[in-house]
This record gives structure tokens, C-alpha cells and sequence, in this order.
């Protein structure tokens, strides 16, 4: 069981803090100021761009895009960034109380003939109401995961080919049918720590995601749904979400990671707490119990820390090192049967960079990732030197970054 690398595409901006993303739109409610924020980037596809082809190069499997109220829409996005790259697929989430699951498809197998295949689905069925609301979604928690449940079977049912009725309580489907069924099927992804969550996982997805809890529990959730899924006959893989801040020594990396801490007053994270309390979200409260507001002990487990769940809802931890030592911590996970790492780091662009060049070649060279061509490798050398060294000029070496 080889590791499957996928990083982020940060579609709500970007920056060098934790402090709110959203701020280059003036937190995205008054449209009277739309001013640019110091240190923070927008959205726009050109950025993007930058880092798909970044994470393309860099040997990532694929890239998580993100839905809600302060995203640019994942569909149109991603599509747009399959033009300007060859082989990155794009992991995209949607919710499904929002959109027909006959269109949604239809809108995959659309996607998988413009991409030539690149299509990933994450199954966002959605923690908090005020979202939900604002989508026009009124269903309470674990109605959406049974309508989240019923949605799966008739997008699996369509995308046989063949006329698919489904008599359901949240869908009636009459004749469903994707004349041109996606080839490859996207893999779905699909999240959820409730008791209500757990069926659905087990009963509709490829891979079952969990934010990155220390690895007693993440193991525990792994058995929770491997069970489950046993008793529906099925087979379930498994991925985890978590940030990554790895440099060349581990001191470094900490100094980055207390850096990030520096731009958040107590003001900040207490409101940034409040707010997701009231979080209906069964795994963000799991999250917020790692830290419980509170800046001591943040180091939940060796190398794991929980610094970015004090403003940041979803995703709140972070593997912190030197490359040796994120690396050992993904093969810790790996052990556990985790397959699908998708990260993530502030800001985005240069944070695949650490990770691609300081850590995945230390998973290659345990086996566990193959190693990436160098662009180079097929270039003559001159005098000792490959030929992108124009007259013969020497190297050079990255000190630190």
C-alpha cells in the first residue's frame, strides 16, 4: 500500500498568517470596500495556477479544492486549471443538498471528458446550519447525512449507463441516466465523525477522509468504519487532512509554526472560538477539543500540533519538523492503514515546495512514494554539468529558505 500525496488549493485567498483569509473582500458580506489586505492574496486563477503547476511538478497526486460561502466555486475553478495542467487531478468538493444528483452525474462525466480523467469527489455534507441556510438547505444534521446517503446511491445508479429509478425520502428519480458514463468513475471521498456519518461512508465511498487527530484516535475511527464497512461487504480506504510546516531542522520549523501565532491577540482566537462552537459538526468539535482554546500544550502529539484549529474551522493541526521527522509521522499513519495524506500549508505556494523537496523524497527513499524524474534526467551533461547551465556557469546550491 504506497502513500497518495494530494495538496490544497486555497480558493478563499492565501497568505503568509492564520488571520482570516476572507478579509480581502471585507469578510465577504459588505461589498461597499473590497481593499486588499497587507499579506494576504486573492483567489485569482492566476495564483491558483501557480500553485497547481507547483503541485503537479512537485509530484502530488492531486489537489483538494474547497466549497462554501467563501470559496470560489470548485466546479468552474478547477476546470479552468485542467487547461494549464497535464496530470493533476482535482480532488472537488460540493455539497449535495444543493445540487440534483443526476446533474451532479452528469457534471462529472463531463468533467472526466474535458480533464481526460482527472476528476476527484469529496462529499461535503456540512456541519454548520447558518452555511447550510444561507444554500437554502434546512434539513437539520442527520437528515443531511440520510439525504447525503440517498444522493450517493442514485449518482452510482446513473452512472451505470442504463435508465435508474430511486424512490427515496429526500429523492424520486424516474428514468436517471448519464448517456455517457465518466470514464474512469470518480473515486468519492466523503468525511464525517458522527454516529449518523459513519453508514454512509461505509455503505457509498472509495475513501473515508478524517481531520488529523493524534494516531489513537485516528486509528480508532479507522476500525469504526472499517467494521461498518465489513458488514455492508465492502472495502473502504482511508485519508487524512492535515497541515504541514516542515524546513531543514526542526528548530526552524517550530520557529515558523510560533510565527504563525504571533499576528493572533486573545480577541481573535476567542472570537474565532465562539463561532465554531456552534459548530453542529460532530469532527469539528473532536477538533477543538485537541487544544480547547487555550495556547499551552499545543503539541498534541509528538510532531502534531494544533496551533492553526484556534482560528481555522475544519483542518486544525499540523505536522511540525524537519523532513526525517514529517516523514515519520506520515509513515506512523501509513501503519495505521491510512492511504490519501491531503495537506496543506500558509502559504500555499511555498509550503508545497518544503514539503515536495524536503519530504517526499524521504518517503521515496523509504519505499513508500516512487521518486520524481527530475526534468533533467534525460539531458546530456557537459563538462560535468547539465546542459541548463548556460556557458558552463555553475550551480547553485539553496542554502536556507
Amino acid at each position: 500500500m504506497s502513500v497518495h500525496l494530494h495538496w490544497f488549493l486555497p480558493t478563499g485567498g492565501d497568505g503568509r498568517t492564520l488571520v482570516d483569509r476572507h478579509a480581502y473582500t471585507d469578510g465577504g458580506i459588505r461589498r461597499d470596500r473590497i481593499t486588499p489586505v497587507s499579506g494576504v492574496r486573492a483567489p485569482d486563477v492566476e495564483y491558483l495556477a501557480q500553485i497547481a503547476k507547483a503541485a503537479e511538478q512537485l509530484g502530488f497526486e492531486a489537489v483538494l479544492t474547497p466549497t462554501g460561502t467563501w470559496c470560489e466555486d470548485a466546479w468552474l475553478t478547477t476546470v479552468a486549471l485542467t487547461q494549464v495542467t497535464e496530470r493533476l487531478k482535482f480532488l472537488v468538493a460540493f455539497r449535495p443538498g444543493v445540487i440534483s444528483p443526476v446533474l451532479a452525474a452528469q457534471m462529472a462525466a463531463t468533467y472526466q471528458r474535458i480533464s481526460r480523467g482527472r476528476l476527484l469527489l469529496n462529499v461535503v455534507t456540512g456541519g454548520d446550519s447558518t452555511e447550510q441556510k444561507r444554500f437554502g438547505d434546512h434539513l437539520d444534521h442527520d437528515r443531511r447525512y440520510a439525504r447525503t446517503d440517498e444522493f450517493l446511491q442514485v449518482v452510482r445508479g446513473v452512472w451505470s449507463g442504463r435508465p435508474f429509478d430511486f424512490r427515496g425520502e429526500h429523492y424520486q428519480v424516474e428514468g436517471g441516466l448519464t448517456a455517457l458514463p465518466p470514464d474512469p468513475l470518480p473515486q468519492i471521498f466523503f468525511g464525517g465523525s458522527s454516529a449518523a456519518a459513519g453508514p454512509v461512508a461505509a455503505r457509498n465511498v472509495d475513501v473515508y477522509l478524517t481531520w488529523g487527530e493524534p494516531p489513537a484516535q485516528v486509528k480508532e475511527k479507522i476500525d469504526w468504519i472499517r467494521g461498518l464497512a465489513e458488514k455492508e461487504g465492502r472495502t473502504v480506504r482511508f485519508g487524512i487532512r492535515l497541515h504541514t510546516i516542515s524546513r531543514d531542522s526542526s528548530k526552524e520549523a517550530w520557529a515558523t509554526a510560533d510565527r504563525l501565532l504571533d499576528d493572533l491577540d486573545p480577541a481573535t482566537v476567542a472570537a474565532a472560538q465562539q463561532a465554531l462552537g456552534r459548530s453542529e459538526s460532530v469532527g469539528q468539535q473532536r477538533m477543538l477539543a485537541l487544544h480547547g482554546g487555550s495556547r499551552d500544550k499545543l503539541e498534541i502529539a509528538p510532531n502534531l500540533w494544533a496551533g492553526v484549529g484556534l482560528v481555522r474551522g475544519g483542518a486544525g493541526t499540523a505536522l511540525v519538523g524537519n523532513h526525517a521527522e514529517v516523514a515519520d509521522r506520515i509513515e506512523e499513519y501509513h501503519a495505521l492503514g491510512v492511504e490519501h495524506f491531503v495537506l496543506s500549508g500558509y502559504p500555499h505556494l511555498e509550503e508545497a515546495y518544503w514539503f515536495g523537496e524536503g519530504v517526499r523524497p524521504e518517503l521515496a527513499a523509504r519505499g513508500l512514494l516512487p521518486a520524481v524524474p527530475s526534468p533533467l534526467d534525460a539531458v546530456p551533461a557537459a563538462n560535468g554539468r547539465p546542459a541548463s547551465a548556460p556557458g558552463g556557469a555553475p550551480l547553485l546550491v539553496a542554502g536556507g529558505r
